[in-house]
């Protein structure tokens, strides 16, 4: 299931009113991705009269998690801009993964790669998805691919990690089946 972005109509990811969707999901083992962080700039002002940062806080999953202890979910966004909140969450919870799509174009590459390899120092590189989190403008996918192979802190392991190999994981997906 994806992506809840309950966020956006001021629903906190540990609100009850997501309840089914998580027991739902839970049951039929089918991942769900989470909308985390933040929005469009000012979207209070711009048709989402709800929406707030503080609800896109990853730690809120920490309750769902315990409830459903066998739910996969992957957090949107890298969970951006909580990034110590999102660390402590993944190394408590194995079954969290973050898909890096929008702060791989939206922010400044220096940010960007300062928030990814604090990802992968924290140890958590196994579980970090490559996304571009784009349907209007195709030319974000190739400037988000970008962003992720020119952090020269990534070996090129770990970047096929990335594109990759950590989704095909996360999905239960049979890697022999695809032709590279």
């Amino acid at each position: 299931m994806g992506e809840i972005s309950a966020q956006y109509a001021g629903v906190a990811m540990n609100d009850r009113k997501l309840d089914p969707y998580f027991a739902l999901a839970d049951e039929l083992d089918v991942p769900v991705c989470l909308h985390t962080g933040f929005g469009p700039a000012m979207s209070p002002y711009r048709g989402d009269p709800n929406f707030r940062m503080r609800y896109g806080n990853p730690l809120l999953l920490e309750d769902v998690l315990v409830k459903y202890p066998n739910l996969r979910i992957y957090i949107a966004h890298g969970g951006y801009p909580f990034l110590s909140e999102t660390i402590a969450l993944m190394m408590m919870y194995q079954q969290v993964y973050v898909d890096i799509s929008a702060i791989n174009w939206l922010l400044p590459r220096e940010e960007f790669h300062h928030y990814l390899q604090r990802l992968v120092q924290a140890r958590l590189g196994k579980r970090i998805m490559f996304g571009s989190d784009q349907m209007i403008w195709p030319d974000v996918v190739g400037m988000s691919i970008e962003a992720v192979r020119s952090a020269d802190f990534l070996s090129e392991s770990q970047k096929q990690d990335i594109f990759f190999n950590n989704a095909a994981r996360f999905l239960r997906l049979d890697a022999s089946q695809f032709d590279f």
